[in-house]
C-alpha cells in the first residue's frame, strides 16, 4: 500500500505519517508539504526507510496529480483553501482521497467522483469525523432517535493552565478565532433555533457538562447540528441535537465581551497607518503566547449523547473517549483525534474496505466495529454507556 499525505509535515499531518509508517501493510509513505524540515520531530520515531518527502506546490494541478499517480490513497490535511483542487486532482487521476474538512463545499462533485471511479471521504478526522462514525453506529442501533448531542474539545490539561483563558493552542489559533465566530443551528423541544456567531456564548445558549475524571466542562454551540441530523435522515423525530465545543469554565465569560467590543472584527481600524483588523491583531497577539511546552500535555475530551425507542424502550446511549499528549514522541492529543482517523480510512480504502464512490461519509461508509478497534490500537478507547429512560 502506498499513501501520499499532503500537508504531511503539519501538525496533524505528522501523525498521519508516523501511524502509515508503522503499519505493516503500508510499504510507501510520501511527504508532501511546502516545508519538509518539520519531519525530523518524528524520524526518530518511525522507519524513515518508508518515507520519503516531496516540495508541495497545491496550486499546481500538474504537480498534484504527478504526486496522486504515485500512490493508491491520498490523505489531505491541506488549509481548508485547497479542498476542491485536491478533490478534483483525485477525480483527475483515479485515486481516492480523505480529508478532515467538512463535506458542505464539495458535495457538488459527488457525480463526477463517481464516474471517475474514486471515493471521496471529508469529514474524516475528530470532530467531525469520529462523532461522525458514532452517529451513523447510532442510526443502525436505534429504532428511533430523538436526541443527538455531540460535545468535543481540546485544551490543556490542568497543570499546563497557566493563563487567564487557561487555553492553549493544539492546532491553528486562526482557525480557533475562527471558530468562535461560527453560526450555530440546534433543535430544542422540537424547534429549529439559529445561533448567529456573534452570540454563540450568550449564557442562554451555554450549559455544562460533567466528565469523567476533568469535571465541570463549559459547552458552547458550534458548527450546524441540523445539517447531519438531515443526512441521516432523522431530522423529523428530532426534539433536541446541537454541536458543542467543550472548555474549562470561564471560555464565555472572556470571548463575550470582547467580542461585543469588536475584537473579533475583520474590518480594518481606521486611523491605523497600515490596514490591520482587529481579528488579524487577535491572531498575532495571542496566538504565541499560548503555545505548549514539550513537557505539557494537550487533552481531547469528546462526548456523544444518543436517547431514542430501542426495542420498545426508551435509551439512552453515552459514548466518550479521551485523549492524551504523547510527551515521548510529542505528538498532540488533538493531532492524534484528527490524523490517526484519516490514516484508519484511507488505509480501509485502500484494502478494500471501504468500496462506495463518489462524496461519502463517515457516518454511511466507514464500518464501525473495524474502525474503533483500528482506535483502539492506537490508544484511543471509546467507552459507551446505555441505560434505559422511564
Amino acid at each position: 500500500m502506498r499513501v501520499l499525505v499532503l500537508g504531511g509535515c503539519g501538525i496533524q499531518g505528522k501523525t498521519a505519517v508516523y501511524d502509515l509508517a508503522r503499519t505493516t501493510a503500508v510499504e510507501r509513505v510520501i511527504c508532501a508539504d511546502v516545508n519538509l524540515e518539520k519531519i525530523k520531530e518524528i524520524s526518530g520515531f518511525i522507519d524513515m526507510s518508508k518515507v520519503s518527502t516531496e516540495s508541495l506546490d497545491a496550486g499546481d494541478s500538474e504537480s498534484l496529480d504527478r504526486l496522486f499517480r504515485q500512490v493508491d490513497v491520498v490523505i489531505d490535511l491541506l488549509p481548508r483553501q485547497f479542498l476542491e483542487s485536491v478533490c478534483q486532482a483525485a477525480i483527475r487521476t483515479g485515486v481516492s482521497v480523505v480529508n478532515t474538512n467538512y463535506a458542505y463545499s464539495i458535495a457538488h462533485l459527488n457525480e463526477e467522483a463517481r464516474a471517475a471511479g474514486v471515493a471521496i471521504m471529508p469529514e474524516c478526522g475528530l470532530d467531525p469525523g469520529i462523532d461522525l462514525v458514532l452517529y451513523g453506529e447510532a442510526y443502525r442501533r436505534f429504532d428511533e432517535l430523538n436526541v443527538i448531542n455531540s460535545y468535543c474539545g481540546g485544551f490543556p490539561e490542568r497543570a499546563a493552565c497557566d493563563n487567564p483563558l487557561n487555553y492553549k493552542v493544539s492546532w491553528v489559533f486562526e482557525g480557533v478565532l475562527a471558530s468562535t465566530k461560527r453560526d450555530s443551528r440546534v433543535v430544542r423541544e422540537g424547534a429549529v433555533i439559529d445561533i448567529p456567531g456573534a452570540r454563540q456564548h450568550d449564557p442562554e445558549y451555554l450549559h455544562t457538562v460533567d466528565f469523567p475524571a476533568l469535571g465541570t466542562l463549559e459547552a458552547i454551540p458550534n458548527g450546524n447540528a441540523v445539517f447531519f441530523t438531515d443526512a441521516l435522515g432523522v431530522t423529523e423525530t428530532i426534539r433536541e441535537t446541537g454541536r458543542y465545543s467543550l472548555r474549562w469554565p470561564g471560555w464565555s465569560a472572556f470571548w463575550r465581551p470582547l467580542k461585543q467590543l469588536g475584537f473579533l472584527s475583520e474590518d480594518p481600524v481606521a486611523g491605523l497607518p497600515c490596514p490591520v483588523s482587529p481579528y488579524q491583531m487577535m491572531d498575532k497577539l495571542l496566538g504565541p503566547q499560548l503555545q505548549y511546552q514539550r513537557n505539557e500535555k494537550d487533552l481531547v475530551a469528546m462526548l456523544n449523547v444518543f436517547e431514542g425507542k430501542k426495542d420498545g424502550r426508551r435509551v439512552r446511549l453515552a459514548s466518550r473517549l479521551l485523549i492524551e499528549r504523547n510527551l515521548e514522541t510529542g505528538l498532540m492529543a488533538m493531532a492524534q483525534g484528527v490524523g490517526y482517523p484519516a490514516s484508519i480510512a484511507a488505509q480501509m480504502i485502500a484494502r478494500g474496505e471501504i468500496t462506495g464512490k463518489g462524496v461519502l461519509s463517515p457516518m454511511k461508509h466507514i464500518p464501525y466495529p473495524a474502525f474503533i478497534d483500528a482506535l483502539r490500537s492506537r490508544g484511543i478507547i471509546v467507552e459507551e454507556e446505555e441505560i434505559t429512560l422511564p
